[in-house]
């Protein structure tokens, strides 16, 4: 069905997409390479939103260089969208340069699209297929998916742990644990989300910022948007999270207000009916809020409770060198199992190595 070519052409295609990753949010990150006589003739990738997608773009670079894209073959990474939003339907983009073939990796799970863009490319003769490299596709849009297909963003809990499984020291200090490398490579975790949330408890021991630095990208970093658990209403208006020069943070609350507060700072209430929060109605709101991504950096008693009621998908922990001792703060709070067999299962889906910090990748079952 499809030949050794189709594949290096839309592996050019994801390369494209990855281009996209940290500013396409809350759209797709998508790449397309137009292809004619065996000759790359434009590519192009996601722009942010309101900017044209990735199809105009490779359209547009392919006639900047002056090519004629009539009978082309555009490779994408995701089907091409049908629907009027921020921009025109990219079907007829390519509807009216003639395209002859589109070769797509995936079709789009959003409800307004969902097949609907093969559809229209077919009905005006141009041939389409459907498949290619789909397991790379999937992965570079697992937020967008799991967003569109649940309702829900994708949930990546980060943790920084000595060999003992430890985050801090009982006094609360924990910076820093890993080594610099490791810590940049958890700042390109924070550039893919859409948003970063923590606990309030970490807002007070550590008053992080939660903010993106010391990367470089082709273009300004885009900053994620921050939220703060805080069933308490106890969140400090001096907290370097809720600094309005970096775009401020939005309070996720049981029904206190913490007093004081920055007028910048918007506050939501979703209670549990037992004095907390409920995840389940914070996440729905968040996703309909256009988060694809949430990535949680908080402590035992936030990551927790996420994780045991199967909110999280994914682990993103680094390992440090270093042994801690028993009084040090623990990676999660949760209720032990009955037996190990019932103990919660991750599959391990990466590993790499920074320095003398290890970082493991697990997702849920």
């Amino acid at each position: 069905m499809f030949s050794p070519a189709d594949a290096d052409w839309m592996r050019l295609a994801l390369g494209e997409a990855e281009r996209a990753v940290n500013h396409a949010t809350p759209n797709p990150r998508v790449g397309c390479v137009l292809v004619k006589d065996g000759q790359v003739i434009g590519s192009g990738h996601t722009q942010p939103p309101g900017e044209p997608h990735a199809e105009v773009m490779a359209l547009r670079d392919a006639r900047n260089r002056g090519a004629n894209v009539a009978g082309a073959t555009a490779y994408v990474t995701l089907e091409p969208c049908s629907h009027f939003g921020r921009t025109p339907p990219c079907v007829d983009a390519l509807v009216e340069a003639r395209i002859a073939r589109v070769v797509a990796a995936i079709e789009d799970p959003n409800p307004l699209v969902a097949g609907r863009g093969f559809a229209r490319l077919r009905e005006a003769g141009i041939e389409v297929r459907v498949g290619l490299l789909a397991t790379e596709a999937t992965e570079m849009n697992l937020g967008f998916i799991k967003r569109m297909t649940t309702g829900l963003p994708w949930v990546r809990v980060k943790m920084a742990i000595s060999l003992d499984g430890r985050t801090g020291l009982a006094d609360g200090r924990s910076k820093w644990i890993t080594g610099p490398e490791a810590r940049r490579d958890g700042h390109r975790f924070r550039a893919r989300a859409c948003a970063v949330a923590t606990g309030v408890g970490t807002v007070r021991h550590d008053d992080p910022a939660l903010t993106v630095r010391d990367l470089d990208f082709e273009r300004p970093v885009r900053q994620p948007r921050r939220f703060v658990f805080d069933h308490l209403g106890i969140t400090p208006p001096e907290a370097q999270v809720l600094d309005h020069a970096t775009g401020g943070a939005t309070l996720i609350l049981a029904d206190r207000v913490p007093p004081d507060l920055p007028a910048h700072v918007r506050t939501v209430h979703f209670p549990d009916g037992r004095g907390k929060i409920d995840f389940v109605a914070a996440l729905r709101w968040m996703a309909g809020e256009g988060v694809n991504e949430l990535h949680l950096e908080a402590g035992a008693r936030l990551s927790g409770p996420l994780i045991e009621t199967g909110l999280a998908d994914e682990l993103l922990v680094y390992v440090a060198p270093k042994l801690l001792g028993h009084s040090a703060r623990e990676m999660f709070t949760l209720s032990a199992p009955a037996t190990p067999a019932e103990a919660r299962s991750f599959d391990l889906h990466d590993v790499a190595r920074f320095s003398d910090d290890v970082r493991l990748i697990y997702r849920t079952l």
